[in-house]
């Protein structure tokens, strides 16, 4: 289980988000991840993995990217060599296609499967899905959410990241800070309070982070005080909503006995054992 995370972590270290918020990792390290020397090696099996990618009717320029880079060589000449920028699902294809030999191999087909599945739940899908599933995609929509509110609050003059975004928790929760949300719902010290959300509480985090980046680029805000302001406003308002409406206030709503972290680590346990 510690080589797992170990390598978990190895994945996660080399991810990049670009700037819409949307994750991505690049070919050739990945290649060194998955402990390929060669370059013409590796690129065979992201061949396959693209053949993988057109047989089941996915368009494959949508999750390989080629991109062309500078590298230095030992005489510190500059030479332009070949790399891929990969989604989570060509990554996942990558490693199905690999050596299954290599036991990073195998631990990254359970990464990447795990991981990729959140991703590929549509709309459609929602109200199929069991609580924990829906509170993994809504979970995932809020990580991207809250990447690009901080893109957009940082143009408009916030630094203090921590106080901004109390802001519009205090707003939302009647005046609760992330402190006391996490203080109420019984977690560890620096535990993540929207791991430990159901469904409707994430919702209505979700609402509340589009919303005031919208504000935010509608209204042309250039401040940090005018930011935080209409940051709790925003929150305020949503709580309104939510009365007039007759709903559950996200402070009364129930903490789930798992957080999704907790979840995430028993589903690459349990795949794990059917690897093996």
């Amino acid at each position: 289980m510690k080589e797992m995370d170990k390598n978990n972590k190895s994945f996660e270290n080399i991810k990049h988000i670009d700037e819409d918020g949307v994750e991505f990792w690049y070919a050739r390290e990945l290649m060194k991840v998955l402990e390929y020397n060669k370059w013409q090696n590796f690129e065979k099996i992201i061949h396959k993995a693209k053949i993988s990618c057109e047989n089941s009717n996915i368009n494959v320029f949508e999750h390989f990217t080629d991109i062309s880079k500078l590298s230095k060589r030992a005489n510190n000449a500059e030479v332009i060599i070949k790399d891929y920028k990969l989604t989570r699902y060509a990554c996942y294809l990558i490693a199905q296609n690999g050596d299954s030999r290599k036991k990073v191999i195998a631990l990254a087909q359970t990464y990447f499967a795990v991981q990729t599945r959140k991703q590929e739940i549509t709309e459609k899908e929602y109200t199929s899905l069991t609580e924990d599933e829906k509170r993994f995609f809504q979970r995932n929509l809020t990580k991207k959410g809250n990447y690009s509110l901080n893109q957009t609050a940082k143009k408009a003059g916030v630094k203090n990241f921590d106080k901004f975004h109390n802001y519009g928790y205090k707003g939302l929760y009647n005046g609760e800070t992330a402190d006391d949300i996490a203080k109420r719902k019984g977690l560890r010290y620096r535990e993540d309070i929207l791991d430990n959300m159901g469904s409707d509480e994430l919702i209505a985090n979700l609402f509340r982070i589009s919303q005031k980046e919208q504000k935010l680029k509608k209204d042309n805000i250039q401040t940090e005080k005018e930011a935080n302001k209409t940051h709790y406003n925003i929150g305020r308002n949503i709580r309104e909503v939510i009365a007039k409406n007759g709903g559950t206030m996200p402070e009364d709503l129930p903490t789930p006995e798992k957080s999704l972290k907790q979840l995430e680590k028993e589903n690459n346990k349990s795949l794990t054992k059917v690897k093996n």
